[in-house]
């Protein structure tokens, strides 16, 4: 198996390590709803990935699925979390799922693009900034430092902060999740930025 290279250091699978199923067994389409399904009418692959394990794929259904549909923060705000921190990652999949979220609640192709270069506050609101400084800190030390927590509490109440922090952990965890799996883009899902 050709492994692809991650500038953060361990090689990507080029393969699944694990398929996804490719029949839904009847608690399976309990769990997974209508809702989750690509283009081709399969589940998508990372559900299919973790549908080897329902009982934690309905867990994660129930998490993951609560900042998507029913979470506190604007989606425009809570994607530009996701996708820094599926940049931040190297996990192409995160990426290619959340540009697609992404530019359904209002971010811009240049925005997304702008996501995988290096941080360039004058680019971003400063509301913008603090989000984008949250993942990168979060990424790369597992801890929001001080400078970016007094930015983050000057325009998010305290519900929202625990929001912010629990999406960018989850999508991390995704995103390790997806890489080491190896899971592949699913049909009409864009990779990286040209």
């Amino acid at each position: 198996m050709t492994e692809l290279f991650s500038p953060l250091g361990s090689p990507r699978p080029a393969s699944p390590r694990i398929s996804p199923i490719e029949e839904l067994t009847p608690e399976l389409q309990e769990i997974m709803g209508g809702g989750i399904n690509s283009p081709a009418g399969t589940p998508l692959n990372i559900f299919g990935t973790i549908a080897h394990h329902p009982k934690v794929l309905k867990r994660f259904m129930n998490f993951a699925g609560l900042f998507l549909n029913k979470g506190l923060l604007p989606a425009r705000e809570r994607e530009i979390v996701i996708l820094r921190v599926g940049w931040n990652c190297q996990s192409v999949y995160e990426f290619g799922q959340h540009t697609i979220i992404g530019q359904r609640v209002g971010l811009a192709l240049s925005e997304i693009d702008a996501l995988t270069k290096k941080f360039d506050a004058d680019t971003w609101s400063d509301r913008d900034a603090a989000l984008i400084a949250m993942a990168d800190d979060l990424c790369s030390d597992n801890c929001v430092s001080e400078a970016t927590w007094k930015l983050l509490t000057a325009d998010w109440k305290e519900d929202e902060l625990i929001e912010l922090v629990m999406v960018a952990g989850t999508y991390r965890l995704v995103s390790g999740f997806l890489n080491t799996m190896g899971v592949e883009l699913d049909a009409d899902t864009p990779g990286w930025p040209e």
